[in-house]
């Protein structure tokens, strides 16, 4: 079987998935790159793997690391978190473990409230229909990143394609890397410049530390800077859709907006933005569930399979705005969480709060049918939403 496996319009995941999770729940796949890894699609298998770093490793060094990217990673680039282990991984996420706490969230929720406010009111200024990317789902956590790293605003729209280009696995190794060599270049300048004048600002707290080297601090803020503001947007587009899709869920969350919080976690479950799972490597001759697993191989854990599984959700293809759903793994488990899941939650929450309260009557202005999907990256969206009200 190959693998990532075709999606199709709409929010399931493939229907292959529910079989593996039956007959064959640690299955063999091939990847772009002639690899072949294991699949792992059961809750419990998907939760036991992310939470065993030490036989489960992150580092693409690795003999057997899944290579889903049209750039292969022969090695973790400096500060890249996301693919390093402890006490390499320790290192880097303590230097930014008091950005993301909850009371930092508080401080930072009225300027959410108001970049939220303000592009709101500018898709009620301008014209109908409106495309709700573009015009909000999009500009809202790029907003919030920028204001986060202290990058300035107006360099929106080249982070955002740049990004964007980072995670699409529909262009050439060559596309890509120009694109990661633009954002590097641009980084490098902004840390050089803070480290010279530093800011009250995340990359200038950051910069601040004198064992932190400048290509460490550039795949730092690269990580948060791609998964702080693309992760949410996508996250927001599907989840307005979802709920304009079985409009009884929209007015639901309109007749009472404190549904929120519940809301967002079942949205998170039921759409799971991160579609092609997580890779590892395996570090050390193990078991996932009845199966053997061999020093040398590659796992992929699907969060998408386990978010559905029925052994921990019980009828998971459906959306239930009051459903207890906080154990889901959209944001993974164990010492790799993504470290911004507070802020994506605060930003998913606000937005959605407010567009509920501001336009209880928004509706799509084409065909469910006539929604173009983007299955093209690791995280799948939208590519517009035309919305009117």
């Amino acid at each position: 079987m190959d693998y990532p496996i075709p999606r199709r319009p709409g929010f399931d995941p493939p229907d292959e998935f529910a079989a593996l999770r039956a007959t064959a729940p640690v299955c063999p796949v091939s990847l772009r790159h002639g690899q072949e890894a294991l699949l792992v699609t059961r809750y419990d298998d998907v939760r036991a793997v992310l939470r065993d770093h030490e036989r489960f490793s992150s580092d693409p060094a690795r003999p057997g690391f899944p290579q889903l990217r049209p750039v292969v990673d022969r090695k973790a680039a400096p500060g890249s978190f996301l693919v390093t282990d402890p006490p390499e991984h320790t290192r880097y996420r303590k230097m930014l473990t008091g950005e993301f706490t909850v009371r930092r969230m508080n401080e930072l929720r009225p300027h959410v409230e108001r970049i939220t406010r303000e592009h709101l009111d500018a898709l009620l200024a301008g014209p109908r229909p409106a495309d709700l990317v573009a015009g909000f789902a999009l500009p809202v956590p790029s907003d919030v990143i920028c204001l986060l790293l202290g990058v300035p605003v107006e360099d929106q729209e080249f982070f955002s394609t740049r990004s964007r280009a980072h995670l699409n696995r529909s262009l050439t190794a060559d596309q890509v890397r120009t694109a990661l060599d633009e954002l590097h270049a641009y980084l490098e300048d902004l840390i050089r410049a803070r480290r010279a004048a530093p800011g009250d600002d995340l990359v200038g707290r950051l910069v601040a530390d004198p064992s932190l080297t400048v290509g460490e601090a550039v795949g730092m803020t690269v990580l948060l800077l791609v998964g702080g503001h693309e992760t949410t947007a996508n996250s927001i587009a599907l989840s307005v859709l979802a709920l304009l899709r079985d409009r009884a869920q929209w007015e639901a969350l309109a007749a009472d907006p404190d549904l929120v919080d519940d809301a967002v976690e079942e949205l998170l479950r039921y759409l799971s933005p991160v579609h092609h799972g997580v890779v590892r490597a395996v570090a050390g001759d193990a078991r996932v569930g009845d199966c053997p697993v061999r020093e040398g191989e590659g796992v992929i854990a699907s969060l998408f399979a386990a978010n559905r599984d029925p052994a921990e959700f019980p009828d998971p293809d459906r959306l239930d705005l009051r459903r207890s759903a906080k154990s889901h793994l959209a944001f993974g488990s164990g010492v790799h969480q993504c470290i911004g899941h507070l802020l994506a939650r605060l930003e998913m929450r606000v937005a959605l709060r407010a567009l509920v309260t501001a336009l209880p009557d928004l509706r799509l202005a084409v065909p469910f049918e006539e929604v173009a999907f983007r299955f093209d990256a690791p995280i799948y969206g939208l590519r517009s939403l035309p919305v009117t009200w």
